[in-house]
Order: structure tokens, then C-alpha cells, then sequence
């Protein structure tokens, strides 16, 4: 199934919301930093795992040098952030009981959850090579992040869930579609590249680094054109 990697991700946040309103107080400050920083070593492990699948240097370099330099250029990261202030700004109206909107809960999370590169390069992967790992990493990572979002932001969280399996659906069908026109080694070189944006990611989680992710996500798409010179 296609979709699997999407459908898990929305329900580990479903689920994990469902914890944590059950527990409401969610994970102590300590374990929660101590399994996340667990997860982000297993994200470290995918990403290092993919980049393996490359064998085409040459063009992993050149993708991202010039991915980077559109990525700056156009400045995705702080565009990103800017969509995401956008949001909170005009739907996270004040409520009138003492705890938060379903709205704020919904919205917060949606955020969370679907901005980043693990979505799109996870959601690529399912789409072109049937590869649901990185999903996978990110549905127990999202699924722990929804146990303490949940228990302060409410019953919102649960929903984004729906959202993100959306959203990241949406992104699988397309790479899906667009797979028996590419070819093997242009998927392989998609499949790297993304796999060096996950090892950022994960070099971020772990506080080792502050990259912008984002800035380099052209990099991902370059070897569609650049198959056709190289």
C-alpha cells in the first residue's frame, strides 16, 4: 500500500494525542528530551542508510550546490516560517474558557507536523521507490511530540493528524505518478540527496547544528533535469 507510511504518521499522532490527553501532565522534561534524542540517532541511522543508495557523486554535488543556492536565494526557510506566523496570526484566536481553542491546538500542530523535510522528502520516498522508513521514523517522533502537545493544547492536536496524512498523501500520489517516468538511477540520486537533508535534520534535532534544512530541499528535484546533461 501505497500509502501506509502516510496513513501511520496520522495515526501515531491520533494516537499519541489520545495519550496525551489521557495523561494530561504528558512526559517529564527529561524523558521526553532522553527519547527524542533516541529517535533522532535512528533518524541519523535512515539518513546515513540512504545516502548509500547514490553512486552517482558527481551529480549529488552539483544538485546541491545549485539546490542550495536557488534554496538561498529564494530564502524557503524563513518563507516557511513566515506561512506559519501567517497562520497562527489570523486562525489562533483567543478563546474564552480558561484553556486553549481546539483552533490553536489544530493549527500549532498542523505546523509541526507538516513543515519540515522529513514530510517531503519521507512522502517523495514512498511515492518513488516505495521506501516508507523515514515516515515511519517521523510517525514515532510526531506520535511522541503529539503526547505532550496534546496534554497542553487539547483535543486540536488529535485532529491534525488528518491533515498531515492528507498533506503528506498528496505529495506520495504525485511522486507515485511521476515515478515510471523517471529512471533508476535519477530515483536513486532523488533518494540520496533527500537522505542528506534527513541527516541535517537529524544533526539539528540533536542540537549538533543549526542548518537551514529547507534552504537546501531544490536539491531533491535537480536531478530530474540534470539527468538529462549528466
Amino acid at each position: 500500500m501505497i500509502l501506509i507510511g502516510a496513513l501511520v504518521n496520522g495515526l501515531a499522532i491520533f494516537f499519541g494525542g489520545g495519550v496525551g490527553l489521557f495523561l494530561k501532565k504528558g512526559l517529564s522534561d527529561r524523558i521526553g528530551t532522553a527519547v527524542m534524542n533516541a529517535l533522532s540517532l535512528c533518524v541519523l541511522y535512515i539518513g546515513i542508510s540512504g545516502v548509500l543508495q547514490g553512486d552517482n557523486v558527481l551529480m549529488v554535488i552539483i544538485a546541491m550546490v545549485l539546490g542550495t543556492l536557488i534554496g538561498e536565494s529564494l530564502d524557503l526557510n524563513a518563507k516557511i516560517n513566515q506561512i506559519g506566523a501567517w497562520f497562527e496570526v489570523r486562525l489562533l484566536k483567543p478563546d474564552s474558557s480558561d484553556g486553549p481553542s481546539i483552533s490553536q491546538g489544530f493549527v500549532t500542530a498542523s505546523l509541526v507536523f507538516c513543515v519540515g523535510a522529513m514530510a517531503i522528502v519521507g512522502s517523495l520516498q514512498s511515492g518513488l521507490s516505495a521506501n516508507h522508513d523515514t515516515l515511519f521514523a517521523k510517525s514515532l517522533i510526531d506520535g511522541i511530540a503529539a503526547i505532550i502537545m496534546a496534554s497542553s493544547l487539547g483535543f486540536g492536536v488529535l485532529l491534525s493528524g488528518i491533515l498531515v496524512f492528507s498533506y503528506q498523501a498528496s505529495i506520495t500520489l504525485l511522486a507515485s505518478f511521476l515515478a515510471p517516468l523517471l529512471t533508476e538511477t535519477v530515483i536513486n540520486d532523488m533518494t540520496c540527496i533527500g537522505s542528506l537533508l534527513i541527516i541535517g535534520l537529524a544533526l539539528n534535532m540533536l542540537k549538533l547544528t543549526d542548518l537551514k534544512v529547507m534552504n537546501f530541499s531544490p536539491a531533491v528535484f535537480l536531478p530530474i533535469i540534470l539527468g538529462l546533461f549528466l
